[in-house]
């Protein structure tokens, strides 16, 4: 607003004293002051009010108007009550320095001029800046998108002062202004507002985080030309995602929450033409997909591959590794208007899968370029290329056994650090906000492969993620993962053993000893534990549980008396193995 503004306004009671030639300046805000030296309060553009306190005598004035000129404040309003008239030594001094100066009625509280010029101030702002983000949309709904979603945060803040961040549904950012979202602070939000989202309450969304409050919006296209919306809240709210505004919007004017509504409207568009751009790399990974479980010969494949890799890791000059992932999620029966089997399960895993994969430390919306994943009926699959270490060709003095020598310094390798995705990795930063989301009628489940080499060993690659997919589905929990080294394990054989079948075998071999432990507190299920653990070595274990060889002999025995079992024989020990497993 300009300062011309303030004197038209009657209730305000100001009266113009001097700088009739600078009423055009505007104003920025307003600061009530009675420091002789407010200077650290200043930013510039401020009206200036002031009780006068800090005048005693004339000497006072021209220091004070100085301070004030050099900070650039619009104007300078005195108040009447203290000192009845307005100085003249402060009149002179701001006609010296060019400051306009008004004097304030002494029945005008300054609270009344504060609360119009805040009230004017931002709603010029947000008239504004809806001009702003309605040309945005005008643009970005015609053409290519210019600037990205940060272009229209600059704006919440530099013109609204409202900071905000547009995360995913993890709670990783894709954009944001000023300083960076910390990451446990985006994942606590999300999941605020993914269990929000899944009780059905309209957004949006207020959350209190570490005492800061925020307002949390979805982000959706509803505009010309939008994705039609999901029947079911389940298809869409682990996929979209939300504005997080530092703010709370409980208490803002419909005009504000139109605007921001509108902003997330803008974002929406630009998430539709990223996840458009992601068509390709899903083409890739789909067309890979049916020839691997169609079976077709390794060439074919190859080929395919060779296509696939300058896609996904432009520059790469040699042939990547690949892993397999595969995710699916299961929804149980609830009183959403649709039926869980009627859920499109597929979409909503490739779009979670998208952003599981993605680096947890990176932050923007194309971080996963580098991720191909399709869909194909209830779970989703991701093909997921490895960089090799390039090594210079063998000079002539090496020959095969140069090769050799890098084959077995390549292997001591793998053994040391195994390369690629590990599956609770992947779930480590995203297992909350997701579980938030999931609520208590939905399952995420996700194997991994190992690395593979070549077209030939896809196939296994993709078997092996479904098998691991399957052992995280029989362990309990929202979201679980399962990893391809599970599979030469024990660990694949548990989650299939019947309840029934767990419970007896269980109870066959450790209720004696529990029985035994509760009545004379003799620690037998934790001294077989150690004793296991140890392989059988009664030294190392005399020493790990602190007992004195004869001591351990004793408990032992004990074990194979309560039990008919013998501690010596590998069979025995195996079921005893198992049976702590699986209790």
């Amino acid at each position: 607003m300009r300062l011309r503004a303030l004197l038209e306004t009657d209730a305000l009671g100001l009266r113009l004293l001097g700088g009739e030639d600078e009423l055009d300046r505007t104003v920025r805000g307003v600061m009530t002051t009675d420091l002789r030296d407010p200077s650290r309060y200043l930013s510039g553009g401020e009206l200036v009010l002031t009780g006068l306190a800090w005048h005693r005598d004339a000497a006072d004035s021209e220091p004070f108007v100085r301070i004030l000129a050099g900070a650039g404040v619009a104007g300078l309003a005195a108040g009447e009550a203290e000192l009845r008239d307005i100085p003249a030594d402060l009149v002179e001094a701001c006609r010296h320095h060019r400051l306009p100066l008004f004097a304030v009625n002494e029945t005008v509280a300054f609270a009344t001029i504060t609360e119009h010029v805040v009230r004017q101030v931002s709603g010029e702002r947000a008239g504004d800046l809806a001009a702003v983000v309605d040309r945005h949309r005008r643009l970005m709904t015609s053409g290519p998108a210019g600037g990205g979603p940060e272009v229209v945060l600059d704006l919440l803040t530099s013109d609204l002062d409202l900071r905000a961040w547009v995360l995913s549904p993890t709670g990783r950012q894709i954009a944001g202004a000023g300083a960076p979202l910390p990451g446990p602070l985006g994942a606590a939000l999300a999941g605020h507002h993914l269990a929000a989202t899944r009780t059905g309450r309209r957004g949006p969304h207020r959350a209190a985080v570490a005492g800061t409050t925020y307002s949390l919006f979805p982000i959706r296209n509803t505009g010309r030309g939008a994705v039609p919306a999901a029947r079911d809240v389940r298809e869409s709210v682990l996929s979209d995602w939300l504005l997080a505004v530092e703010a709370d919007a409980s208490d803002w004017p419909a005009a504000r929450l139109d605007l921001l509504q509108g902003v997330t409207q803008l974002i929406a568009v630009e998430r539709d033409r990223r996840d458009a751009a992601r068509t390709v790399r899903r083409r890739l990974a789909q067309e890979v997909l049916e020839l691997v479980q169609a079976g077709a010969a390794p060439a074919e494949i190859a080929a395919r591959l060779r296509v696939a890799a300058p896609v996904l890791l432009p520059g790469l000059g040699v042939a990547p590794q690949w892993q397999v992932v595969v995710a699916r999620v299961d929804w149980g029966a609830t009183g959403q208007p649709a039926a869980a089997g009627d859920i499109a399960s597929g979409p909503v895993a490739q779009a979670l899968l998208e952003e599981i994969l993605v680096d947890p430390a990176v932050s923007g919306p194309d971080s996963a370029d580098r991720i191909a994943v399709a869909h194909t009926g209830e779970e989703a699959i991701a093909l997921v290329p490895l960089p090799t270490a390039t090594t210079a060709a063998p000079g002539p003095e090496e020959g095969a056994s140069g090769e050799a020598a890098r084959a077995d310094v390549e292997d001591a390798d793998a053994l040391d650090e195994e390369p690629g995705l590990h599956a609770d990795a992947l779930l480590a930063s995203v297992r909350e906000p997701l579980s938030a989301g999931l609520a208590d009628d939905g399952r995420l489940t996700l194997g991994v492969s190992a690395a593979v080499h070549s077209a030939e060993g896809l196939r296994g690659a993709l078997e092996e993620a479904r098998h691991a997919r399957r052992v995280a589905a029989a362990r309990p929990g929202r979201v679980c993962a399962a990893g391809h080294h599970e599979l030469a394990s024990h660990v694949l054989l548990l989650p299939f053993v019947p309840d029934d079948v767990r419970r007896a075998f269980t109870a066959r071999l450790l209720d004696p000893l529990r029985d035994y432990d509760r009545r004379h507190r003799a620690e037998l299920i934790e001294t077989l534990e150690a004793f296991l653990d140890c392989d059988g070595s009664w030294t190392r274990c005399a020493a790990r549980l602190h007992l004195h060889v004869n001591t351990l002999r004793y408990r032992v025995g004990r074990i194979e008396q309560l039990t008919g079992r013998d501690l010596s024989r590998l069979e025995d020990k195996l079921d005893f193995f198992l049976a702590l497993r699986m209790s």
